[in-house]
């Protein structure tokens, strides 16, 4: 995956707008499960967020989830996904997530997990399939997803790398979701 060029703007002494970081984002992390390349760009902890000081919250641990009461801002790139991949354990798939397992539905596809937030998903380039409990939806550069909670796996059965944007603001549960 290329560098991502972040631009984060704030404000000087004066309160005047200003660039306050120009350059590729530094918390790159490849996870050792699939070979999944995430670049967190961004995090808040609460809501209204604070856009004081030019700190970087994007720093830290790279999990799925956002932070409770905040959100993240990252984007995955998914190479295709190989039969080793699809070999994997789901437990050990979902902890490495830091995700919620997928309940009873974890033979679909070791991916599966799900998140307590409303997930913004923009694929910028390549293809993709959507696993959910009984449906797949395949998806392709320029196609949105909004999911509320949902348990799902991003499927790359394709033969090129599929790069996606995810915004996920944290979400009260879904009552009985499995």
């Amino acid at each position: 995956m290329h560098d991502i060029r972040r631009v984060v703007t704030g404000h000087d002494e004066n309160g005047k707008a200003v660039v306050v970081m120009d350059g590729a984002a530094p918390n790159v992390r490849t996870r050792a499960v699939g070979d999944l390349v995430a670049t967190q760009l961004w995090r808040t902890f609460a809501t209204p967020a604070d856009n004081s000081g030019h700190e970087d919250p994007a720093t830290g641990e790279i999990k799925t989830p956002p932070p409770p009461g905040g959100t993240v801002f990252r984007i995955t790139e998914f190479p295709p996904v190989t039969p080793e991949v699809e070999a994997l354990e789901h437990s050990a798939v979902a902890a490495a997530l830091g995700a919620i397992p997928a309940g009873d539905i974890v033979n679909k596809h070791p991916f599966m997990h799900r998140t307590n937030s409303v997930d913004y998903a923009i694929v910028l380039s390549g293809e993709i399939d959507m696993l959910l409990d009984d449906t797949e939806v395949h998806v392709k550069a320029g196609d949105v997803i909004v999911q509320k909670g949902t348990n799902h796996a991003w499927v790359n059965r394709g033969t090129e790398p599929c790069r996606m944007a995810f915004i996920l603001i944290d979400a009260e549960p879904v009552p009985n979701a499995v």
